[in-house]
């Protein structure tokens, strides 16, 4: 059986690529081919991923990262790369690094990028460097063929499939630590007691939580002092003035369209969902639903774009009129009824789409099945290309301020798949974690991707490291961006990073991470009054320990120590609790100025989702993208009307407009 390969001969296992739909565009992939567009070709000819620049990828920075698998080459993307002359600078490295190029092949192989351990096969995909520029464009996902044959299903990749039972590591990412970066206690239990039992096993679980506590975190250090000379300052010491980066964004910070472009909140929503996905998901929908009641010997009620609009208007309906049950809507009692959604669509054919809607092709999904186990296997298959889509259009719409924040976000799931879990004590379904990275001044989500488990990649400088390194991209960004995280993802290692990259950090630090200052002459002392700070400097770091209601330890690239701001708190005298003004490091106000204005709890489906509980993982996943598309436009409408100097629209007038417009019902009916 002969195996798929790029059209040019390359030997190499790279992600292939169909021809283009679009004329223009196939015209250009045949002449980069053939010199000269031939009258007859074979339709189903490939490229492989060698042939592309790095700005014509979507996912480059994930794969890098290994959080993702497949490479994705956007819409409209034109190959250009002909051999190593013709090559990027970061493939041509790749080239001297791997050994000269092999005969039949157009480049050398590039390097498994970000330091990933080896895969159990030498002839895993190889992974091109990210040397990713900005490209203003909405991007659509461009069919992607993946190398197989009989050989290919034997190699089982140690990034394919996520273990099913959570090993010390995955248990401790989902109770918000990274197991490489967050150093345990080696005192917690003697060795009479290291044995395997369930009692045990929890009781190192939770020793280990309280040995990463904010004050039970320096139990978890060596007590003694390093021999070095650092010592932790008062607030009385002055500190230095951190560099200066100027904050230089790729694009004007704000709303990327023309000012008349959009004036409904129907336009701004089709911003970010595009027209022909509604389309698609429509296909989809009616292949998958007409073969499920084929396999029970009935008939599919086939739907139309008209319908999924209705659907959609009715799941977003349902969070601002709440009722106890699904069928309460459709209540037809004299006194307890709500007359709009048997107005809009009749109960069956609601349930009937929510079973089955589907946004990928089935028969792929099936072929991807097959693939399970293998390194050609892809989790996400089945919410691809709206993933996709959805990013970039959030991406090429809006610019983010200087201030940025990357968060975590859960879509609850009873599912069993290949997707880790994570965020254990946000839900007690538990569910799948997505990283985000958000705008910090309106709340805008710019970039999202889903955390798919453990992966090689990870095993080096730890999940949270990659989770950021994948988010933030100064080639699409700019510099002098300031990222406001929380502990899971704040390290020495990543803020150095990062300030190389000419992006301040700053964020609480757990204590016993690697990286924090061992050191404890003159450190804050357990009984400390509230409003003592400390603070010890590293370079171009800076550590600061603060007492408030418990201890709070910071770490920061482009702060001073302090700068003799103040907060009221309460405090314990004689009798009763006085108001009294006490000190505040500047790296804490400025902090929790930031974190309190981003939001991430308006869930516009998640009152639907309770009551439906749908049944498969990506109609979940679905719902959790509309609420980040309903979200987005409605921050794109408020950003608009002001640049206008008009009133915007409340979240509750928005919503309602968006509904009429989706059922296209005049607001006077």
């Amino acid at each position: 059986m002969s195996r798929r390969r790029c059209f040019l001969r390359c030997e190499s296992k790279s992600s292939l690529y169909l021809l283009p739909k679009h004329e223009d565009v196939k015209s250009q992939w045949l002449r980069f081919i053939f010199t000269v567009t031939p009258q007859q070709h074979n339709p189903k000819l490939r490229l492989c991923s060698r042939h592309f620049t790095d700005d014509c990828f979507l996912n480059l920075g994930e794969v890098n990262a290994g959080l993702a698998k497949r490479l994705f080459i956007k819409d409209g993307s034109v190959p250009t790369l002909f051999g190593p002359s013709c090559a990027s600078e970061s493939q041509l490295n790749s080239s001297v690094e791997n050994g000269p190029v092999e005969e039949g092949d157009t480049l050398g192989r590039p390097p498994k990028t970000w330091n990933r351990l080896k895969l159990t096969s030498a002839r895993a995909d190889p992974l091109l460097h990210s040397a990713a520029g900005p490209k203003k464009n909405t991007a659509n996902v461009t069919k992607v063929i993946t190398v197989s044959s009989d050989e290919d299903l034997d190699i089982c990749d140690q990034d394919s499939v996520a273990s099913s039972v959570d090993s010390t590591a995955e248990e401790m990412f989902i109770d918000g630590l990274d197991p490489v970066l967050d150093r345990p206690s080696f005192d917690i239990y003697t060795p009479e007691e290291d044995c395997d039992s369930e009692a045990n096993l929890q009781q190192r679980k939770r020793a280990r939580l309280s040995s990463t506590s904010a004050t039970a975190g320096r139990d978890g250090r060596d007590k003694e002092d390093d021999g070095s000379n650092e010592i932790w300052h008062s607030s009385d010491d002055a500190d230095v003035e951190p560099p200066h980066i100027d904050f230089t964004p790729v694009q004007e910070p704000g709303p990327q369209i023309l000012p008349n472009r959009c004036s409904s909140p129907m336009q701004f929503f089709q911003l970010l969902f595009p027209k022909k996905m509604w389309q698609t998901i429509v296909v989809h929908t009616n292949d998958y639903g007409a073969k499920c009641q084929e396999r029970k010997g009935k008939v599919w009620e086939y739907i139309c774009q008209k319908d999924l609009k209705l659907y959609i208007a009715l799941v977003i309906y349902m969070d601002m009129f709440k009722c106890s049950s699904l069928t309460d809507y459709w209540s037809v009692s004299e006194h307890f009824s709500l007359s709009f959604p048997a107005k809009i669509m009749s109960y069956q054919k609601f349930l009937s789409i929510s079973k089955a809607l589907h946004l990928s092709d089935s028969k792929e999904d099936v072929r991807n099945s097959f693939r399970k186990g293998t390194a050609a296997y892809e989790r996400l298959g089945k919410i691809q290309p709206l993933y996709q889509v959805i990013r970039e259009a959030c991406k090429t719409i809006f610019h983010p301020f200087q201030n940025i924040t990357i968060v975590e976000r859960m879509v609850s799931s009873q599912d069993r798949t290949g997707l880790k879990r994570g965020m254990k004590n946000e839900s007690p379904n538990m569910g799948y974690k997505l990283f985000a990275l958000t705008d910090c001044t309106c709340g805008y989500t710019w970039d999202f991707f889903i955390y798919e488990g453990k992966s090689c990649a990870s095993q080096n400088v730890g999940l949270s490291y990659e989770s950021v390194m994948a988010l933030v991209d100064e080639n699409l960004l700019g510099s002098g961006y300031k990222l406001f995280v929380d502990k899971f993802y704040t390290s020495p290692t990543l803020f150095r990073d990062l300030l190389y990259k000419k992006i301040w950090a700053c964020g609480p630090v757990w204590a016993n991470r690697k990286g924090f200052p061992k050191t404890t002459v003159n450190r804050l002392s357990q009984n400390a009054p509230r409003g003592t700070m400390r603070w010890i400097r590293d370079d171009n770091l800076l550590f600061v320990e603060w007492k408030d209601s418990q201890e709070v330890q910071m770490c920061s690239t482009f702060h001073k120590a302090y700068e003799g701001d103040t907060v009221q708190r309460k405090v314990k005298g004689d009798s009763h609790r006085t108001l009294v003004e006490v000190p505040i490091p500047a790296v804490v106000l400025d902090y929790n100025r930031n974190m309190e204005a981003v939001d991430s709890s308006n869930h516009i489906t998640g009152h639907y989702r309770a009551l439906h509980k749908p049944r498969k993982w990506y109609q979940r996943v679905f719902y959790h993208f509309l609420d980040i598309v309903v979200a987005n436009a409605f921050i794109m409408q408020e950003l608009m009307a002001k640049a206008k100097n008009k009133k915007p629209l409340t979240r509750k007038g928005f919503l309602e407009a968006l509904i009429l417009e989706l059922t296209e019902i005049s607001p006077l009916d």
